[in-house]
């Protein structure tokens, strides 16, 4: 040893498994005695200051820079993971697996908004999710569009029928969609690159966000009518206020209620999704509770619901089913939206039996609450003459000062509820997998909340036909080729198997880039999907003023034509260019 080099000294006290552990790991190395370690210390000093510059180098970078060093250092890679059609729950998942995840903006220092969901934060009960979803149900428009359908004939036990099987059939697409976000702790807009690829899968999103923006601009003109009950009288019959401004459509005061409502969700938006769920969670058993009050002041006042029950149909043989159908896709349009995104809920569960128990419930409470809106609204007729089919006229007129600013409390709280968990996190969602680097999920939230007040909901919501008949069942033909096409892709053609590495990556040789990272078989389902419905709904418009019936049918079941012809062109595109998605292993 040169005399400038200082040898191994007693003094150091190397622990021996500090040592040892920076050899090969070899059985012959291992066995080598104490004695002989001084010797082998320059190799494994080396090793130790290559892996100290390895660290250096990649501290200060992000962190998808981290795992692809780590992915192009092992010598084989897993195939994507097969799951069963059902599985199980996070464990399941390739855990040893690095992932390549892109830098992007965090809520916070120690996640990313569209990263996979660790474990420690799959929280979410079944209970959870049962409040959520009754959080969902309760609210104006569902009380709306029981009404709606009373109107069209029905009576109320067909209506109450026709509500619970439209929402049987939203139930199993919920709980097959939401299946891979919780296995895989992923939110919508990545699980949609798997199908349409990773650049491709912004068009779905976007179109969900679009239609997010419109529902939460309706839930907050909602809302501002609550509001607007609570002003002084005075205030309230003030005419300049009370005109509608030319060009924008709506008065002064309204559209100021409006604004009110719509900054007051800003507060519970920007706490992101910890204050989304806090929200539903202590919110349900409060709206159980003033809906079941507001049931039995209309059972006493009234003096029961005998009349409401007996009640025969106006609607019998074929007039029945032709205005059953278009009730029935209206029912399922409904919540076509939540059913396309509810792995950015899901993705949260704590396991695949919390997901499906806590969603089964949906039916049920849909049943119930139309049942509630059906008879409060016929019960008006007996207790004031005349049918108030609108909630918030209704409770403005109930009892005093103290119940009307209890009611109003109830509507704002189902609004708020039902709007943000609806409406907000979807395109939140959307607008950050769009630009990660630009925008939050608080960011996005803002953006759906400002593009709501340029939808003008107030003109959405001028009659009750252009809000069943044009928007419902209008945009649930953009809704059911998106939902045909991804169950399609995951249950039929890769029969569950994800590469969730893959699906953060915009590499070429990613299977989910496909033709430069768009999915050509998918877009062109998606297509021929909504291209039935057009011509129907251009006549419905005004714009086509004679189509074939065939057309006018196919538009009254627009969601369940364009699911199954979107899911169906989508499989013989992907048979005809060589059966299931190839994945490549490295």
């Amino acid at each position: 040893m040169h005399s400038g080099t200082r040898g191994i000294q007693p003094s150091d006290k190397i622990p021996y498994h500090i040592i040892s552990s920076l050899l090969p790991s070899s059985n012959k190395v291992k066995r080598t005695s104490p004695h002989l370690l001084p010797l082998l210390l320059p190799r494994a000093t080396t090793m130790a200051v290559s892996m100290a510059i390895s660290k250096a180098l990649t501290a200060g970078r992000p962190n998808h820079l981290r795992h692809r060093l780590a992915v192009t250092t092992s010598s084989q890679q897993a195939p994507p993971l097969r799951l069963p059609l059902l599985p199980r729950g996070p464990s399941l998942t390739l855990a040893s697996r690095p992932r390549m995840l892109p830098a992007r903006p965090r809520m916070s220092s120690s996640e990313s908004d569209l990263s996979p969901t660790p474990p420690s934060e799959r929280t979410m009960t079944a209970w959870d999710l049962a409040s959520l979803w009754i959080g969902l149900v309760v609210g104006v428009p569902s009380y709306y569009l029981a009404g709606s359908l009373v109107d069209l004939g029905m009576s109320a036990l067909q209506g109450v029928a026709t509500v619970a099987l439209a929402n049987a059939v939203v139930l199993v697409c919920l709980v097959l969609t939401a299946a891979p976000a919780v296995t895989h702790g992923l939110p919508f807009p990545v699980l949609a690159r798997a199908t349409f690829g990773v650049r491709g899968a912004h068009v779905p999103a976007v179109i969900r966000a679009l239609v997010g923006c419109g529902w939460f601009g309706i839930e907050s003109w909602i809302g501002g009518r609550a509001v607007f009950l609570l002003l002084p009288s005075s205030l309230k019959s003030y005419a300049p206020l009370l005109k509608p401004v030319p060009g924008l459509g709506a008065a002064p005061l309204e559209f100021a209620c409006f604004l009110a409502f719509w900054a007051a969700q800003l507060a519970v938006i920007m706490n992101g999704m910890e204050g989304i769920r806090k929200l539903e969670r202590y919110s349900a058993p409060v709206l159980i509770v003033l809906t079941s009050a507001l049931l039995a002041w209309a059972y006493v006042s009234a003096g029961g619901f005998g009349r409401v029950l007996s009640l025969p149909p106006r609607l019998t043989g074929a007039e029945f089913w032709k205005v059953f159908f278009p009730a029935l896709t209206a029912n399922v349009g409904f919540w076509a939206t939540v059913a396309i995104n509810i792995p950015d809920f899901a993705r949260y569960a704590r396991s695949q039996a919390d997901q499906v128990l806590g969603q089964a419930g949906l039916p049920v409470f849909m049943g119930m609450f139309t049942f509630a809106g059906l008879a409060v609204t016929s019960s008006t007729e007996a207790i004031f003459g005349h049918v108030i089919s609108d909630p918030i006229e209704l409770l403005g007129r109930i009892g005093g000062p103290a119940t009307t600013v209890l009611a109003i409390f109830g509507i704002s709280l189902a609004t708020i509820t039902t709007n943000i968990a609806a409406n907000v996190v979807a395109p939140a969602n959307a607008f950050v997998s769009m630009s990660p680097r630009r925008f939050t999920f608080a960011q996005g939230a803002l953006i759906t909340a400002l593009l709501g007040i340029a939808c003008q909901p107030w003109r959405l919501l001028s009659s009750s036909e252009s809000f069943v008949y044009t928007w419902l069942l209008g945009y649930s033909a953009l809704m059911g080729p998106i939902g045909g096409v991804v169950l399609a892709d995951h249950y039929i053609v890769r029969r569950t198997a994800l590469d969730v590495d893959a699906l953060y990556s915009e590499a070429r040789e990613s299977p989910y880039y496909f033709q430069g990272g768009f999915n050509v078989a998918a877009m062109v389902a998606m297509a021929a999907g909504v291209a039935p419905i057009v011509p129907g709904f251009l006549h419905k418009v005004g714009v086509l003023p004679n189509v074939s019936k065939a057309f006018v049918s196919a538009y009254n079941n627009a969601w369940f034509v364009s699911f199954f012809v979107a899911g169906a062109v989508y499989c013989l595109l992907c048979r005809r260019r060589g059966g299931e998605v190839k994945y490549r292993n490295s």
